[in-house]
């Protein structure tokens, strides 16, 4: 039987600041089975560009993406709620009047976040090996809930990892506070956010701060780092690597 193949997609957070993320996630795909692409041709989604309102500019970023991801038979699976929820949603405005809108529609049935992929397309819920001896709680982040849908499946899949206590915080669907460069431009917001956030999942005593998003994880990082909270973050990816 011949093996899903797939194509990785890395945020650019991750490819800059936590590549092991990505290694991870393709250790992972190919324990459960699958045959994994990498074109080292790709940069980012446009997602910056095309929340900062350049839209010229996203949609120049955003056919590179295309000419980079054609092959039809491949998924495209990315560590991001975030990017998946500009490929599938913000790439339907930018090449609305475009001759790659056809492309564009062809790619977006393809696209997946990582967890997303794991749970619906390959069926799977535990993965073999996993295991974090810790207690940990779990941010949605907003892009993956919101534009994706992604609630269940990474709960599951963390319940399912040997010695990893998972409990709730309060308001855990409420953002986290970056949204991009509205952190930048709302820096006081900005902090308020993260600061009721970082209290919820201290409430919890647990010791891991759980997402599908390392630019939720970062900024929620960096106001722990500056207010002494020692709570950690990990994205689901080396959570799930855990115990290898």
């Amino acid at each position: 039987m011949s093996k899903i193949q797939v194509d990785i997609f890395i945020p650019c957070f991750i490819d800059q600041m936590y590549p092991e993320t990505g290694f991870n996630m393709v250790k992972i795909l190919e324990a459960l089975g699958c045959e994994v692409f990498y074109n080292a041709e790709q940069t980012c989604c446009g997602q910056p560009a095309y929340n900062a309102g350049f839209f010229d500019d996203a949609t120049e970023v955003a056919t590179k993406f295309l000419n980079e991801f054609k092959n039809e038979k491949r998924y495209i699976v990315t560590p991001s709620g975030s990017c998946t929820g500009m490929l599938k949603n913000g790439y339907s405005t930018l090449m609305k009047q475009t001759p790659n809108l056809h492309q564009c529609r062809l790619m977006q049935k393809t696209v997946y976040e990582f967890t997303q992929f794991i749970t619906e397309i390959l069926k799977v819920d535990k993965i073999p090996g996993a295991k974090l001896n810790a207690k940990g709680t779990y941010h949605d982040a907003c892009s993956a809930l919101r534009e994706c849908g992604i609630k269940a499946g990474p709960r599951t899949l963390l319940s399912n990892v040997e010695g990893l206590e998972m409990v709730e915080m309060n308001d855990v669907e409420t953002c986290c506070g970056f949204g991009g460069t509205f952190s930048v431009k709302y820096e006081p917001i900005s902090v308020a956010m993260a600061e009721q956030k970082v209290n919820n999942a201290l409430d919890t005593e647990a010791e891991y701060l759980i997402s599908t998003d390392t630019s939720c994880l970062m900024h929620l990082e960096g106001y722990m780092q500056k207010q002494g909270k020692k709570i950690k973050v990990m994205h689901i990816v080396d959570v799930l690597a855990s115990g290898w």
